[in-house]
């Protein structure tokens, strides 16, 4: 069994950087898939960013594209999301999500992840 928590949102404002945080407590393996979700109001969840727990493979939603970046401390069973040059549109409330079976090519289906962090708000002021 695996558990995830989130740290790192608040409130920023445009233009500003944020770093999220996502411990997974539990065994893991490289192959896991580790996606980052955001749902602003009135919308769907939808997927920012993932890679798999090697490193070896990473994706980003044309809307973050060389503003997020995605990293792996396996030592220490984290994830990060760094995000730069925020902007209002980014605000929504962001969420760690694992998948134990290694489904790289279903990653944006958010029904593969089996174990989900609490969520952390993330803010932009315009």
């Amino acid at each position: 069994q695996v558990q995830l928590e989130e740290s790192g949102g608040g409130l920023v404002q445009a233009g500003g950087s944020l770093r999220l945080s996502c411990a997974a407590s539990g065994p893991t393996n490289s192959n896991y898939v580790m996606g980052w979700f955001r749902q602003a109001p009135g919308k769907e969840r939808v997927l920012v960013a993932a890679n798999n727990l090697s490193g070896t493979n990473t994706y980003y939603a044309d809307s973050v594209k060389g503003r997020f970046t995605i990293s792996v401390d396996r030592a220490e069973n984290t994830v990060y999301l760094g995000m730069n040059s925020l902007r209002p549109e980014d605000k929504a409330l962001y969420y760690c999500a694992l998948d134990d079976r290694g489904r790289w090519s279903q990653r944006y289906d958010s029904s593969i992840y089996w174990y989900w962090g609490q969520g952390t708000q993330v803010t932009v002021s315009s």
